[in-house]
């Protein structure tokens, strides 16, 4: 890679300019940083909750099989597409036009902010296993310590995405050895025939099918920032290093995730494992080793979410920066400081942090909540991005037509596992959805006035009705108690 720079070697110019770039190890870092956050240690109880054995590996099957398929279809579309940055964003706007790109953009950014306030709530949370006084992560006392670490991180970011980049890197290899001792000490403690025990699970979880779709958002929130690489794609030091980073970092995560999922069966029977506190790993490894295996989870946990945060931090920014510079959100929003950094993108993003760990303080949101909401907001940035893969491979556009054959059914697979995740996460997610993407037209008009052009075309009003429409419904259920997290 080269030396690395430090964060005032950062042009001023742009923040996709000289010497700043990221190469392939930052890459698979951002990646890697982005998807093993604060899931993976609660992954055994969540899995467990409402499938057996059987039913989870059926789920896991779908869901690598699926995050593969979608995988595959961003390093498809960097070929096909390279003059596009910002993945999410740039693929909903070819397919669907500005509005819905910027739609993608704004459910993506939403789904990063509100991730990274769960993100704080966990955190504190494992600290309140060593400091009571945190309590369960919504504690007068863990919000202010949570938004001293907010501040704190947002000005050291504010000094360099490289730096930050950088520091990810560090923060990521130090979260993965307690993973990988996890792994190995439960391995040693698996039992067959534990893991044999009512392998497809009891009357109670329902059918296998039902057993399923209850694992898939949680392993669809495990996976989010597949695409993390694809966000930064302007930031990349080689183009080809962008697809490198997001296979390999997918499938570092894909075997840490199945193991700590998996392996957890051998140590409790189902119904037990469902019944242990998040973090679950940490009573998993209680139960194979003693007290000092939940200190060292608990400690894991703390570092992991520390450097999710950062990874999330410094995507959800770029997802407002590159929209901004392609003019369907607000132009202040593309003005970098003179480290190259997005730097009021970055203040509005954790500025909403900031307000709902307030929300959190006196609403007493839960963890699962906020993550279960930040999932669904991120399903519709995925479809889009599927359905323009498949849109460019039928088409035979961006490369030789010849390579149309084999991309082709794989972008049809890809939106097809899009939609199934729709489907499983329904209608409740649906709604609550709407509600978030709604208020996001009144910034998107703000764009198109400073642009003067025209804010909606036909197309556009008749999506800003239906969303408009699910979020009308929304408030009402919310209001009567008939919905909610």
């Amino acid at each position: 890679m080269g030396r690395m720079n430090s964060p005032e070697a950062i042009p001023h110019s742009s923040p996709a300019a000289g010497p700043a770039k990221l190469g392939l190890g930052l890459l698979v870092a951002l990646v890697v940083g982005s998807i093993i956050g604060s899931g993976i240690f609660g992954l055994p109880q969540n899995m467990a909750a409402g499938a057996g054995a059987g039913a989870i590996l059926i789920g896991w099957t779908v869901t690598g099989i699926g995050m593969l398929l979608l995988v595959r279809v961003y390093q498809m579309l960097l070929l096909r597409k390279p003059e596009l940055d910002n993945g999410v964003y740039a693929y909903a706007r070819a397919l669907l036009g500005e509005y819905v790109g910027f739609n993608s953009a704004w459910g993506y950014w939403v789904s990063a902010w509100i991730g990274n306030v769960g993100y704080l709530v966990v955190a504190f949370g494992a600290l309140g296993y060593f400091f009571p006084v945190f309590g369960t992560g919504n504690s007068p006392a863990a919000i202010a310590g949570a938004s001293v670490v907010l501040w704190g991180i947002h000005f050291m970011v504010l000094r360099g995405i490289q730096g930050a980049a950088v520091l990810n890197a560090v923060v990521t290899a130090a979260k993965i050895v307690p993973l990988l001792l996890f792994i190995v000490l439960v391995a040693m403690a698996f039992q067959v025939d534990t893991f044999r025990l009512d392998f497809w699970g009891d009357a109670q979880l329902g059918s296998v099918i039902d057993q399923v779709k209850s694992t898939m958002l949680v392993t669809v929130w495990v996976f989010i920032g597949i695409e993390g690489a694809s966000v930064y794609s302007a930031r990349a030091r080689k183009r080809e290093d962008v697809g490198r980073a997001t296979a390999i970092g997918f499938l570092i995560c894909l075997l840490l995730l199945m193991s700590v999922s998996l392996l957890s069966l051998g140590v409790f029977t189902q119904p037990a494992l469902a019944g242990l506190k998040n973090p679950s790993m940490a009573g998993v490894l209680e139960s194979a080793v003693g007290t000092w295996g939940a200190m060292l989870i608990y400690v894991g946990l703390i570092v992991s979410v520390g450097g999710g945060f950062l990874a999330w931090m410094l995507l959800a920014a770029e997802s407002l920066f590159t929209p901004a510079m392609g003019g369907v959100m607000p132009k202040w929003l593309a003005q970098p400081n003179s480290k190259g950094v997005p730097a009021n993108a970055l203040w509005l993003t954790n500025g909403m942090v900031q307000l709902f760990l307030l929300l959190t303080l006196f609403s007493k949101a839960s963890y699962l909540a906020l993550i279960s909401l930040a999932t669904a907001m991120i399903l519709l940035p995925y479809l889009f991005s599927a359905a323009y893969g498949l849109s460019l491979a039928w088409r035979g556009e961006g490369v030789q037509t010849a390579r149309r054959r084999s991309d082709t059914p794989v972008a049809a697979l890809a939106t097809l596992y899009c939609v199934w995740l729709l489907y499983a996460a329904g209608l409740k997610y649906l709604l609550l959805s709407a509600l978030l993407y709604a208020p996001g037209a009144l910034l998107y008009a703000w764009a198109k006035r400073q642009r003067h052009e025209r804010v909606f075309t036909v197309w556009e009003w008749a999506i800003l009705a239906a969303l408009v429409a699910l979020a009308v419904v929304a408030a009402m259920l919310l209001a009567t108690g008939k919905l909610g997290l």
